[in-house]
């Protein structure tokens, strides 16, 4: 897979599931997610939704895209070169691609594990 290092930080933050519906900024990625649990929020680092937990410090790999829907194993060939490498990750999907986050203090490894597994990273 041909990948970009994406520049900036990240934060996953939770509020609860009632929670209205952040206001995303113009900029950068953000994902938000509903389920009859939480409320989920991907989103630039320092732009978090007041009253959320947050886990700060997070770098995005991103598959360049658009991907098919029919497209197997991506994420999994991602996923298990980096599980080798005991990296934690934290993946969003959108309709054209698929992200993978990595902890800033991990990214360096990452990239080493996902090159030595073949794929391509640029943006480093």
């Amino acid at each position: 897979m041909d990948l970009t290092l994406e520049d900036g930080l990240l934060s996953v933050c939770r509020l609860d599931a009632d929670t209205p519906w952040p206001e995303p900024s113009a900029t950068g990625l953000w994902s938000v997610t509903r389920t009859p649990d939480e409320l989920s929020v991907v989103c630039p680092q320092g732009q978090e939704p007041q009253g959320a937990r947050v886990e700060a410090g997070w770098r995005s790999f991103r598959v360049m895209g658009p991907l098919a829907f029919d497209l197997i194993g991506v994420v999994a060939s991602l996923a298990t070169p980096l599980a080798n490498a005991e990296i934690g990750i934290f993946i969003v999907s959108t309709f054209d691609t698929d992200l993978l986050l990595v902890k800033e203090a991990d990214a360096d490894r990452a990239l080493g594990a996902l090159r030595s597994a073949g794929h391509v990273v640029q943006g480093v």
